[in-house]
């Protein structure tokens, strides 16, 4: 592992501000003390910033010497609004507030990358520094965009990280095409009329086609679609009824849908609508359907995934490289960045024999900060590279 020795120097004193950030999580478009912070360092270091794009975002400007070229480097800073069920000194000091998708981490190696461009500034152009609220379903990413950070700060290419904690410490899944999924959300509300269990006649029970809609749903993927596409439809919410004698009056059914190809994601969104008002229709229950698009697919462009994979070769190793990682159904709004530049997102591997590999959006997800110069380095290596003199 041939970490940058300069952020290894400081490796301590980047634990101590991601445990300081996890200890304080702040969710979407409240990220008001986690952007002040990071704003107050990226200014100690001699680094230009602008706050309040995106909202709480933050974006810190580098120049190093004489140059055209620019690039973008972006984490993102937002936590999710869920108890941590850790007991580690550095946990949720915040009721239904924690880092458990490791957003903590991902702010403070991008910090450390900074510190060490805005030591050595051994490169030419600009790097822009994109610290991103709201990527936890609120699109930060999308209202960074629309507040003009490509105008404002123009990026040739855009570059992000993200852990993983199924793969091994330092392990680095990077290649081109489609990574992460495109992300839609639904809610279905039926209404039928509430009445006496007893006398179910009277009234319109919307039960029934709330659970022939779930099954018809899931059919959708396994009957509908072809086999050979990915996707995936999963109802996490699904709410009737205020007592056991009484028909309930309405259903509400939340859920999302992921998708890697944008024709099959067209395809799903209109079968969608389909089976929900056919079936509504067939039970006689009234219907309201809210189905936002969300995320598109994560695409990373050949020659920046090839690049970030150079980077990150020369930071982990060549037995650490993972080019065969298959698309994931997750979803991540850094692909708003992907539509409008070339771009590459990465995955970092964090599993050690002494952290353990606890998933993402879990309650006894940490971030392992042995991770954080190794992510900090792989930053740093890809501005060295890619804005170099050859």
């Amino acid at each position: 592992m041939a970490v940058i020795e300069r952020i290894a120097e400081f490796h301590d004193e980047m634990t101590e501000w991601r445990r300081d950030f996890h200890a304080h999580p702040e969710i979407g478009f409240e990220e008001v003390r986690t952007s002040g912070i990071v704003a107050e360092k990226l200014r100690s270091w001699g680094i230009e910033v602008e706050q309040g794009l995106g909202k709480t975002g933050v974006v810190g400007v580098i120049r190093g010497r004489p140059g055209n070229r620019s690039i973008g480097l972006r984490a993102d800073m937002d936590a999710l609004p869920m108890p941590e069920l850790n007991d580690f000194p550095h946990r949720s000091t915040y009721e239904n507030r924690m880092h458990a998708c490791g957003h903590d981490g991902h702010t403070t190696m991008l910090l450390g990358a900074a510190k060490y461009l805005a030591e050595t500034r051994n490169f030419s152009g600009t790097v822009h520094l994109i610290f991103q609220p709201a990527e936890e379903g609120l699109t930060g990413a999308a209202e960074m965009l629309r507040d003009g950070l490509f105008e404002k700060y123009p990026c040739e290419k855009v570059f992000g990280i993200h852990n993983a904690p199924d793969l091994p410490l330092g392990t680095a899944a990077i290649r081109p095409g489609t990574v992460l999924a495109a992300v839609d959300y639904f809610t279905i509300t039926l209404k039928g009329r509430s009445s006496h269990a007893a006398s179910p006649h009277l009234g319109i029970d919307p039960l029934p086609c709330a659970v022939q809609l779930y099954i018809a749903l899931q059919n959708l993927v396994s009957r509908r679609m072809n086999p050979h596409d990915t996707v995936v439809l999963s109802i996490g919410m699904f709410n009737a009824g205020t007592s056991q004698i009484v028909l309930p009056e309405t259903v509400e059914m939340r859920g999302t849908i992921r998708t890697l190809l944008p024709s099959v994601r067209k395809q799903m969104d209109e079968l969608f609508h389909q089976t929900v008002q056919g079936i509504a229709a067939a039970h006689g229950v009234e219907v309201s359907l809210d189905y936002k698009r969300s995320y598109p697919p994560t695409i990373n462009t050949a020659e920046e995934a090839s690049a970030f994979e150079a980077a990150a070769r020369d930071v982990v190793g060549e037995e650490l490289i993972r080019t065969d990682l298959p698309s994931r159904t997750a979803g991540e709004d850094f692909a708003y960045y992907l539509e409008k530049a070339p771009g590459a997102f990465m995955l970092l591997g964090q599993v050690a024999p002494e952290h353990g590999n606890v998933p993402v959006h879990n309650g006894r997800y940490d971030f392992n900060d042995a991770l954080l110069p190794i992510g900090a380095s792989c930053f740093a290596r890809l501005v060295e590279q890619q804005l170099g003199e050859g």
